[in-house]
């Protein structure tokens, strides 16, 4: 029902988890796809392996993205390999797994969190939009998280990195509506991907988690991937501004 065929996608932190099912999912609707990647070579040559069974055009490209100059050659290689750029999605996040009490909590730990989680976004879409505001079209989601919109006690930081891109996706759908470039926001729940495993493969750990989902269990990468798919196609043309939240009821707002 839903095609992106003839569109060209731009998608962060695309070698693992929700990135990953984003690229495989775009390609199956026909996007051309160039995704971003920061260490791991061989799961990124992993998805593209899977997502080119689809005949579309997928590439790789390792940067970053907390370095304003690996996004700008980011968005250059993908604005070049694809001719142009429809879609922008901001993926790209870390979580660090051992709690951080405020009084524990460095500035160190603090300034990478806010670079890789949100700096990265910024940059990212502060050199795509040029690209969309040029051909006045575009559509850009970015993916917070649930932390971003009840907060998370000792995991302060990551709450904070993710309640800024929901600020950040307000401000911007408002500032580029003008040009026909719609700007949207994913904000998924517990997702077993490698980030939470660890969380996860505990029995303490999941049972906590658990007991917080009303549907009972966590999502799967491809049910985050669905809802960022929709926030892209012709389903969504009258969309902006909007967080959807994939939480399996977990957080109930909007």
């Amino acid at each position: 029902m839903i095609s992106l065929a003839g569109k060209a996608a731009l998608v962060t932190g695309g070698s693992r988890g929700i990135g990953a099912a984003t690229v495989k999912l775009f390609a199956q609707a026909g996007a051309d796809v160039v995704f971003g990647y920061h260490r791991n070579r061989e799961a990124a040559e992993q998805v593209q392996q899977e997502a080119r069974k689809h005949g579309t055009r997928i590439e790789s490209f390792k940067a970053d993205l907390g370095k304003s100059g690996d996004a700008a050659k980011l968005v250059d290689f993908a604005s070049e390999r694809l001719s142009h750029l429809d879609i922008l999605v901001a993926n790209a996040a870390i979580w660090n797994q051992r709690d951080a009490p405020i009084e524990d909590l460095t500035e160190r730990q603090w300034d990478e969190m806010i670079r890789i989680n949100l700096k990265s976004v910024y940059n990212v879409i502060h050199f795509a939009a040029p690209l969309m505001i040029a051909q006045r079209s575009g559509r850009i989601v970015a993916v917070s998280s649930t932390s971003g919109q009840r907060g998370e006690p000792f995991h302060t930081h990551y709450s904070a990195s993710k309640g800024a891109i929901i600020s950040f996706v307000k401000g911007l759908a408002s500032e580029l509506a003008h040009y026909n470039i719609q700007v949207n926001c994913v904000a998924p729940g517990w997702v077993d991907t490698e980030m939470s495993r660890p969380t996860l493969e505990t029995k303490a750990g999941r049972k906590s988690v658990l007991a917080t989902i009303p549907l009972g269990r966590v999502a799967t990468p491809d049910e985050i991937a669905g809802p960022i798919l929709f926030a892209v196609s012709d389903l969504a043309t009258f969309v902006t501004g909007e967080v959807i939240n994939v939480n399996g009821g977990a957080v109930l707002c909007g």
